[in-house]
């Protein structure tokens, strides 16, 4: 017990010894020290303030050190793990298919070819030989004027024109027999020649009194009747910027239908895509819509770009031509055009809901094959109609389109089998895009 009681205090006085130590040195340290913390509390604003100015960018350079430090502990460390378990998601995989790339714009249906039928003479109509609305062919004839003045000229200058023609005849027999001169000779036949033109011009006269159809197409209301005196006039009032032809001033409208064309335009940062398609040789295609419902579409093919872009509207005119065999579509509606300006190849294609845009820029969640989302940077080449085609992906990855909201990267996921199975939006959409 002795030997325990010594230890014991020996341990307590070195205890004893050390504290008196230790209180030794921090009254030293206090002491040599002091003089410093006495000119912290006595740091005033203008001191402050010059030594941030004298060291501005280097406090500024450990500021940002700093905080970069901090976001990419957050990015390459986050903390995913402290979720309560795997994000329920859905998916789709995506595939390479070859992307239309449609160009929408609004457009006027126009005729392939609108003729106002007016009179070349001041006359009376004495017979309408068209209906409202009827179908014509070129050299139908639609008007009977009345003829007799015309009609009793011809014959009186054809006659003539004969008399002359029979009298040169003889003239020449005459010649032969040395009866008359050669100079009394081509005087007749002078003669039959100028009575064979004015017989010629009498009967272009008398012609203008049969009006014919030009071309093929369909009448429109016939504003004459048998009675009515009609003059000649070279007033055209076809709107060429709509094609809507008014009647005002003409007896009827005829209008081809089939095929019809539709007239629109294509701004001009799409110009470019279009003239590229031209010169590959390759006709442009075009899906047409008309009225509210646009359940009926109708293809066809672009005829020509105009050669000038309209300054006042940045837009260059496009014509198509249509079919129109069921004679639907009327000059003058207005249209919805879908062109088909280029195919981008071999593009990938994504719904749009899967991009996902953060101050970085768009990125989209990729599984990878322990069944975690892989956040990865992504380009959008086209945004259509709920559909993407990006850059930036390998086909064959699984993109997350819902659920994404709750993914961080690195989270476990699971997929919703409940949810409607999704396809890759590049063999759903036919249509693709609005160039960004």
């Amino acid at each position: 017990m002795s030997k325990i009681e010594s230890s014991l205090d020996k341990a307590v006085a070195k205890l004893v010894q050390f504290k008196s130590s230790g209180k030794a040195r921090l009254c030293a340290l206090w002491q040599q020290h002091s003089p410093r913390f006495n000119k912290l509390k006595q740091l005033d604003y203008p001191t402050v303030k010059s030594f941030v100015v004298k060291f501005k960018w280097r406090i500024l350079l450990v500021l940002i050190v700093l905080y970069t430090g901090s976001k990419a502990y957050d990015y390459f460390f986050p903390a995913s793990e402290k979720s309560g378990g795997p994000v329920t998601i859905t998916s789709v995989v995506v595939e390479k298919k070859d992307i239309p790339l449609i160009i929408e714009a609004t457009g006027t249906i126009v005729s392939n070819s609108i003729v106002d039928i007016r009179p070349m003479v001041t006359n009376t109509v004495a017979k309408i030989e068209v209906k409202d609305g009827q179908e014509v062919k070129a050299g139908d004839l639609l008007f009977t004027l009345d003829d007799r003045n015309d009609k009793a000229n011809y014959e009186k200058l054809k006659a003539l024109a004969d008399d002359a023609q029979k009298q040169y005849l003889r003239a020449k027999e005459l010649v032969s027999k040395n009866f008359i001169s050669t100079a009394a000779l081509e005087t007749t036949l002078a003669n039959a020649k100028s009575a064979q033109a004015a017989a010629r011009a009498a009967e272009v006269q008398l012609s203008f009194d049969y009006i014919k159809s030009p071309i093929d197409g369909r009448a429109g209301i016939v504003n004459v009747f048998p009675g009515s005196l009609v003059q000649a006039s070279n007033i055209v009032s076809t709107a060429t910027s709509s094609t809507a032809t008014s009647s005002v001033g003409s007896m009827v409208t005829i209008t081809q239908l089939n095929p019809i064309n539709v007239q629109f335009v294509i701004p001009e940062k799409d110009i470019p895509i279009i003239l590229e398609n031209q010169l590959d040789g390759d006709a442009m295609s075009v899906t047409v819509t008309v009225g509210d419902s646009g359940k009926r579409a109708y293809e066809g093919k672009v005829l020509v770009v105009d050669n000038q872009v309209d300054p006042s509207i940045a837009a260059v005119r496009v014509k198509a031509q249509i079919p129109n065999d069921s004679k639907t579509l009327l000059p003058g509606e207005f249209a919805r055009v879908s062109l088909v300006a280029n195919t981008l190849k071999d593009a990938l294609a994504i719904p749009s809901q899967a991009v996902v845009i953060n101050p970085r820029g768009k990125l989209v969640y990729v599984i990878d094959k322990d069944g975690k989302a892989v956040a990865k940077p992504v380009k959008v080449v086209y945004d259509y109609q709920g559909s993407s085609v990006v850059t930036g992906i390998e086909a064959g990855d699984r993109v997350v389109v819902e659920g994404k909201q709750n993914l961080r990267p690195g989270s476990k996921v699971r997929e919703d089998k409940s949810a409607a199975p999704q396809t890759s939006a590049a063999s759903t959409t036919t249509t693709a895009p609005e160039k960004k």
